[in-house]
């Protein structure tokens, strides 16, 4: 009895996992064809719904590093990982950090990672992204959006300040803490020389808001570091150090009419002055790479005949000196001529 008993409860387990299969398989079909978006939206919603999905899709998350790697970038070039790591250890267990080095120099690249062991420590990194490592604002989003992060929003151009004529004793500190008066800061910094580590004499800051960059804009008190410094947006600055080669303007001309009212270009204009010409340096059309037709070959030339030789003719001789008078007839008529008997 008891071996029926057990029998039947196997049979049904088996039954049950056999159900279970099915309908894993039938659920795939159903969501196979859903784009990514349908899928986010479904997953959400039955998160918000049920805490067991949602747990489960938290684990998924976190076991990816595509949601605990940060980008960081506006490292100084003294930056070290060992510094950048206890910059962001703060937030939680870090499980790996570096800065870039360039291969061919071994210099610092200005950028680097830092990955933490969970999730939740990412996200509270990301809470205060812009921060001071090595006297220079860094700036960290997360490393698979790249630079499209936050400071890359559309009005970028409108927070973003050139700050010109900077003295060479003033830090990027120094800088960050005298336009703080405007309002926050997103990221900024003093332009440092790669190979001597000098200022350039110029910085950038980058506001949180338009309104504050507009209040550092129109301040008049420009007066920093005792120089007078120059303030303005970094994308005005960039567009007139950019030199665009146009093409040279035309002049438009004035062509004389001729005749008929056709158009004469290279004569003088009917109501006089200088003679107006085409425009200098006219677009001359190549000549074709083939080259003429040679000329037709001439027929060949008629047999030469062979010369004839004629007797000489002794010419006769006249007398030196003057001619005498022909010898005149009767009547004053030639000698040949004779009057009628």
């Amino acid at each position: 009895m008891e071996d029926m008993k057990k029998r039947k409860m196997d049979e049904g387990s088996n039954n049950g996992s056999g159900e279970t299969s099915t309908t894993q398989d039938y659920l795939r079909s159903l969501l196979d064809p859903l784009n990514k978006s349908q899928l986010v939206d479904l997953l959400s919603r039955l998160g918000s719904q049920y805490p067991s999905i949602a747990e489960e899709i938290k684990g998924l998350a976190s076991a990816d590093p595509v949601h605990r790697k940060l980008f960081v970038r506006g490292l100084a070039w003294n930056t070290t990982s060992e510094t950048l790591c206890a910059a962001f250890q703060m937030h939680g267990e870090i499980e790996e950090g570096a800065v870039i080095y360039d291969k061919a120099t071994g210099k610092s690249r200005g950028y680097g990672f830092i990955t933490y062991k969970h999730m939740e420590s990412a996200q509270s990194a990301l809470g205060a992204p812009s921060r001071l490592i090595d006297s220079r604002m860094a700036v960290c989003n997360l490393a698979c959006e790249g630079l499209t992060g936050a400071s890359t929003t559309p009005d970028l151009a409108q927070r973003k300040l050139y700050v010109g004529g900077l003295s060479p004793e003033i830090s990027s500190e120094m800088l960050l803490n005298f336009f703080g008066r405007y309002g926050d800061i997103e990221e900024g910094s003093v332009a440092y020389d790669k190979d001597t580590n000098e200022s350039r004499g110029f910085g950038f800051v980058t506001y949180k808001t338009v309104e504050a960059a507009k209040k550092a804009i129109d301040d008049p008190h420009k007066l920093f570091g005792g120089r007078t410094i120059i303030v303005k947006l970094a994308d005005t600055h960039r567009s007139k150090t950019v030199q665009t080669h146009l093409p040279a303007p035309m002049v438009p001309l004035q062509v004389p009419m001729g005749a008929g009212g056709y158009a004469q270009p290279g004569k003088a204009p009917a109501g006089g002055g200088a003679p107006v010409g085409y425009p200098y340096p006219q677009t001359v059309a190549p000549y074709p790479a083939s080259s003429y037709p040679n000329p037709p070959v001439a027929p060949a030339p008629y047999p030469t005949q062979s010369q004839i030789s004629y007797a000489q003719v002794p010419s006769k001789k006249e007398p030196l000196g003057h001619s005498p008078a022909p010898p005149v007839g009767m009547g004053g008529y030639p000698p040949y001529y004779y009057p009628k008997q």
